[in-house]
């Protein structure tokens, strides 16, 4: 049976894709909570700068930021995404954030959840035309996730690094 585990995000508790006072989307709960927190934090394009950089090189810094900040800001890029059309639009990353609302496909068994992440992004990543540079990157992340030895972590966070400065989240927030 696969490990279901509860997680927190910045230290409030009943947080976290599978607490039930999560409420994603709604305009009160721990996802509402967390949500006004992260948009605090990431509020300056310097500071989104950083974050981006840090994901996509897998530095030190990268590795602290426990990863469910990273799914919570990504959250908030693609919901906003569905406004102004930066997610993707039809197929894309809307359809990502619907799944990972949903708390089963990424949540449920964390490993296996981590490597679905990472495919679904990989796959809709063409469709924020990415620069050439950032998709041979991506490209790589591709290959090199079908050997066994992979970091799937640090893969997921670059890939959510180049997914983010994709959509504009350095720019538009």
């Amino acid at each position: 049976m696969p490990k279901s585990t509860s997680k927190t995000i910045y230290g409030v508790p009943n947080s976290g894709w599978t607490s039930p006072s999560w409420n994603w989307g709604s305009a009160s709960g721990t996802g509402h909570d967390c949500a006004k927190i992260c948009r605090q934090t990431y509020s300056t394009k310097e500071v989104r700068l950083n974050l981006i950089n840090s994901l996509i090189l897998s530095d030190e810094t990268a590795k602290a930021i426990d990863f469910e900040e990273v799914k919570l800001v990504m959250a908030l890029a693609w919901q906003n995404g569905r406004w102004d059309g930066s997610d993707g639009g039809v197929g894309g990353y809307g359809d990502v954030l619907s799944m990972m609302a949903n708390a089963k496909r990424y949540e449920e068994n964390v490993e296996d959840g981590k490597t679905l992440l990472f495919r679904d992004m990989q796959e809709r990543f063409h469709l924020l035309d990415p620069n050439n540079e950032d998709e041979i990157m991506m490209k790589q992340l591709l290959d090199n996730s079908d050997n066994n030895d992979i970091d799937i972590d640090t893969t997921l966070r670059c890939c959510s690094g180049l997914v983010l400065k994709a959509m504009g989240f350095i720019q538009n927030g």
